[in-house]
């Protein structure tokens, strides 16, 4: 009977701890983003490439990309700009496939206040504002984390209220 129970409590602590496990918070930085090397067969399109929008709201946004020789273009339109540049298409270590639209300053950069004390010394400093917007792209849809939180407040394009701003590829139903 005494090892039957060992037993129960054995397997309820490794059932408990493995669903207590944490996830590893990847982001977007330099050190876990590698540049990927589409290889397409002649003729075929490489799946990046087209014309996103948003729809939801009121926050009109549009956004062609387009591959010149070896290099993504943007031109990026909302209500009250048109933007054209740089993109970079990438992916980091777990898989996930980002866009980074170079050149584009986030509207608002507060920084991250989660360690006060720490950046009480940078406050007399100027914080830089972040150049360049990342998506997060899945499935012919770029999904843009428009703004932070108390913690980390930021704003990359204010002319849209949506904390995420979906782009879905035309031609492409959501199902």
């Amino acid at each position: 009977m005494n090892n039957f129970r060992l037993f129960f409590l054995l397997t309820f602590y490794l059932t408990l701890n493995s669903c207590n496990q944490k996830t590893e918070n990847v982001s977007l930085n330099e050190n876990n983003i590698k540049d990927e090397r589409i290889i397409l067969k002649e003729g075929t399109k490489d799946e990046v490439e087209g014309t996103y929008t948003n729809t939801a709201g009121d926050c009109p946004i549009s956004l062609i990309i387009s591959k010149d020789k070896n290099e993504y273009q943007y031109v990026f339109k909302t209500a009250i700009r048109t933007l054209k540049g740089k993109a970079r298409y990438s992916h980091n270590n777990s898989g996930e496939k980002y866009l980074v639209l170079e050149g584009i300053q986030w509207d608002e950069y507060e920084g991250d206040i989660s360690n006060e004390e720490e950046n009480d010394s940078l406050s007399s400093k100027e914080l830089e504002i972040p150049v360049g917007i990342d998506a997060l792209y899945v499935k012919d849809t770029l999904t843009i984390q428009n703004y932070g939180n108390a913690m980390n407040s930021y704003t990359k394009i204010s002319e849209c209220g949506l904390k995420y701003i979906q782009l879905i590829k035309k031609g492409n139903s959501k199902k």
